[in-house]
């Protein structure tokens, strides 16, 4: 039985992406910082198109002019004062009042640093985050992160604008962890004491840890919580491939598991499915959404659907 996820060792040279723990040249970081740009913003443009846009509602609605009424229009609307001014019928134009506040918490940590399909955990996060962050800007939102292990590693405050959207893409990238472990608890503690507006949150992570469901309800109460968790297909299921040695990448203790041993890998799976039903209760009970992505998922597919089902 494991008391403990543990992840396989991979090699983290295989990433793409070699921020959250790796070292990238200047050049790299940029050209890097250009691509995810291009990605995120061909996806906001031709794929989520207004549905980010509705998904996430404004704080109501302002006036912005009087124009001349037509049939069909709202009679509640008309604005008499003006009409007789102008001897016609004139009706009150209203838009909604965007100024929204998008947060990112990214879970840095060093369980992040593990993938045997096409990418790591960390190069999801940090490409959905990218996508993220480009489709707020786009809607003139603003954007700010907080990174997170087992402390906070940075905390970017929420601004509008492109310039502001690429420093979070290059902090994506290049962002080291303090330390390996993950504390969700601190995390979100953090952000509560440092946001005060309500929000849209979106926390990315493996979600490897306890103990943060309390806070979990606090922030749910006020802000608009969306958990993205992301995982590997070996985290959720060992292969047949006899004697292996695993690692528990955060404390870095390791073991040997005979995984042709089919009671082994039923208990390994259902310790993965024991805390996949675990963190989503947490969320129902918050009142917040839970998405579920794997390295090797269409996540753009996932978000898309996500969006358009909160329209």
């Amino acid at each position: 039985m494991f008391k403990k996820k543990k992840d396989i060792k991979t090699d983290t040279d295989q990433s793409p992406f070699k921020g959250i723990g790796g070292a990238m040249t200047t050049e790299e970081i940029l050209r890097k910082v250009r691509e995810l740009e291009i990605k995120s913003k061909k996806i906001t443009t031709h794929l989520f198109s207004g549905e980010y846009h509705s998904a996430f509602k404004g704080k109501g609605m302002s006036f912005r002019e009087v124009r001349e009424y037509y049939a069909g229009d709202d009679v509640r609307f008309i604005d008499w004062n003006v009409s007789a001014r102008f001897g016609s019928t004139f009706t009150k134009v209203f838009e909604e009042e965007r100024e929204l506040t998008v947060m990112l918490l990214i879970d840095t940590s060093a369980s992040n640093l593990f993938g045997t399909v096409t990418r790591q955990k960390k190069d999801l996060i940090v490409e959905m985050a990218s996508v993220i962050t480009f489709s707020a800007v786009s809607n003139n939102d603003k954007v700010g992160v907080i990174f997170f292990s087992d402390k906070i590693d940075k905390y970017i405050p929420p601004k509008k604008g492109r310039q502001h959207a690429l420093y979070i893409v290059r902090e994506l990238l290049t962002v080291e962890a303090t330390k390996k472990g993950t504390n969700l608890d601190e995390a979100i503690k953090y952000f509560t004491t440092s946001v005060k507006q309500k929000s849209i949150a979106f926390l990315l992570s493996d979600f490897l840890d306890t103990g943060y469901d309390n806070d979990l309800k606090v922030i749910g109460n006020k802000h608009d919580v969306i958990g993205i968790r992301v995982y590997d297909k070996m985290d959720m299921q060992l292969p047949d491939a006899g004697l292996i040695q695993v690692q528990d990448a955060e404390s870095e203790k390791s073991k040997w598991i005979d995984s042709s041993n089919a009671l082994v890998r039923y208990n390994y799976q259902q310790h993965f499915m024991e805390q996949s039903e675990i963190c989503k209760n947490h969320f129902k009970k918050a009142g917040a959404e839970l998405l579920h992505v794997r390295t090797d998922d269409d996540y753009v597919k996932i978000l898309q659907q996500f969006f358009i089902k909160r329209n």
